[in-house]
Order: C-alpha cells, then structure tokens, then sequence
C-alpha cells in the first residue's frame, strides 16, 4: 500500500498575507522557500489523520532518531528545539549540525515536557509516542495548537501500514517533510543522492540466508518480512529467513534459527544490546554455537538507529552490501 501523499493548497492573498505578517520566518541557515511554497498549505493524511501546516513548523520536537535525522538532513535541524528517545549518536555527515540539540527524555517524553517548549510540531517515528502516557494524543495535541506527524513507515492503521515497505515509501517521507517544511528542493535533491547510492549497490546473486537479529536473548526479536530489514536484505540479496512474517519485527524461537542454519546474521547495534554481545550471546550457546554464520563469524552489523526506515536506509543498505562483500563466503 503507497503512503499516503501530501497535497498542498492555495491559501486565499489575504490569509496569506496574514501569516506572513504574523509568522516569523525560518532560522538563519534554513533553506529559503519559494513565494509560491509559503503561500501553499500542506495538508497531509498521516497514518488516518488529516494534518494541515499553513506555514512551515518553527519549533519542532523530534522524537526518534529518525524524525531528528531527517529534518538535519534536510538542513532545517535548527527548527528542532528538544529530542527525545535518540536511538544511538547521530552519523558522521549529521554530528555537527546537530551538536547543539537539546534532549528532554532519554525514552518517550511527558506531554508537559513536550508542552514546555511550545512546539508548533511533533514529529515521532513511532505512532506509539502519541499517547496520554506519553506526548499526548493527536487529537488534544491538535486542540492546543500543536500538529503531530509520524513517519509513514511506522504507520500500524490498517490502510496505512506499508503491504511491504519499498524504497518509493522512504523517498516519499523526504519528499512529504520537504513539503511541510518548504523546502522541495533540498528533499528533491536527497532523494536523486539516495536513490543514486541504492541504485549503486550490487545485491549478492548466491541465494544466501539472513537472520536480522535485533534485540532478546530467551526469544529473538527480529527483522520480518514487510519492513526496513526486509527492505535492506532484499537490496543487498539476502533472503530473510523471517521473510514470510507479515510484519516489521517479530519474535520467533531460536529452534527456528537453529532449523534455518542462515548463511549470514546481521547484528543490530544498540547501547542497551550491542552487536558484541550478541555475538557472545551466541557464541557461548550450546545449540546457537554450532549455527554456520557464528562458526565462521559471518556477521553484518547496523546501528540501531539505521534500522528503521528514515534517512539512513540508503547508507546503510550500502555498508551492508560492502560488509557482505568483504565476509569469507562459499
């Protein structure tokens, strides 16, 4: 199922005139938008809710690295004005320009810390940060004056979630937060750069197996068969040994991962559960011990931030690739 594209409107002269009399413009160092661009509301249907940005968000809490991610990416990170539930550093091409950000929760943040800031935006890369325990919900987010977007790949609502997540699907969320922050040109010109870097990538031609081994020790937690791991092994050509759970991630038995014997396991690289431990983990395990990727150490690792769909599946899918090139294979 495509996302769900944004739409922009022409606001009446007077109404813009309005906004642009009232609204200060962008921080020094954003991309400029065209007249024509800030003269437009973007209305957007976001995982079921419709959401319309007469002008571009200024003060903008992010939560997920994914969210913060893209609008850095972007050039408009200094809209952000508090983060929270980072999944890990932000990359090397990103680090300075997002230095000086503020974090406010090291998970979900409160729905007062959010408030405290006065966002005119949240943007989570979780549906689940939209909760009354949490941010607060969309509708009472929107009754404050506060709009709320989630990353479209995350989106769970029937008709909404990706059938199977495909590169066409993370280009349009650069493309759609291109439209809501003004700045088409700057998205456009990411897209050509990514969409160039995945075209770039040779998949593997063997008919190797992969486990995407993100997180558990009792049950693994791993990638399935609809989201950004399934995207990032089918890219490279690795055939997901989970690939026929329709799902982002799940849970399956390391029986199963026994049965299966995959050629190759990615290891997830996370604080709270990093790629080494893991790699102890099996290594120390009577039946996961003989399993033919940790006999040969065939291991890829991705940071955990680069696991879920946003602006660094296309360097990631590439240092899979690499790293994938590089193991001792049949």
């Amino acid at each position: 199922m495509p996302f769900r594209r944004s739409v922009l409107l022409a606001l009446p002269v007077a109404s813009a005139a309005l906004l642009a009399g009232c609204a200060s413009g962008p921080a020094a160092g954003s991309p400029t938008p065209s007249a024509s661009a800030a003269a437009e509301t973007v209305t957007v249907d976001n995982c079921g809710t419709e959401v319309a940005f007469e002008a571009a968000p200024e003060r903008v809490v992010t939560i997920k690295s994914t969210s913060t991610e893209m609008l850095l990416a972007l050039g408009v990170g200094d809209r952000i004005v508090g983060t929270a539930f980072q999944d890990g550093p932000l990359p090397d091409d990103l680090a300075d320009d997002g230095a000086g950000l503020t974090s406010i929760a090291d998970k979900l943040p409160s729905e007062e810390a959010v408030l405290g800031l006065e966002p005119d935006l949240v943007y989570a890369g979780w549906e689940s940060a939209f909760a009354a325990d949490a941010a607060g919900e969309r509708d009472e987010l929107a009754s404050l004056g506060v709009a709320s977007y989630v990353s479209p790949a995350a989106c769970k609502e029937p008709g909404y979630q990706p059938e199977k997540l495909t590169w066409d699907d993370v280009f349009a969320e650069i493309t759609e937060v291109g439209d809501i922050f003004r700045v088409p040109d700057a998205a456009a010109e990411l897209v050509d750069e990514q969409e160039a870097e995945v075209a770039a990538i040779e998949p593997d031609d063997r008919g190797l197996t992969a486990l995407w081994y993100s997180s558990g020790t009792e049950t693994p937690y791993v990638g399935a068969g609809i989201g950004n791991p399934q995207l990032l092994l089918d890219t490279i050509g690795l055939d997901n040994i989970a690939g026929d759970v329709e799902d982002t991630w799940t849970s399956i038995g390391w029986e199963s991962v026994v049965a299966a014997d995959p050629d190759v396991i990615v290891l997830v690289d996370a604080s709270w559960n990093s790629a080494q431990k893991k790699r102890d983990l099996l290594a120390a395990d009577p039946a996961l011990s003989g399993l033919t990727a940790v006999q040969n150490e065939r291991y890829l690792v991705v940071p955990f931030a680069a696991s879920e769909a946003g602006v660094r599946s296309a360097d990631a899918a590439a240092d899979l690739a690499a790293q994938l090139a590089e193991l001792d294979l049949p």
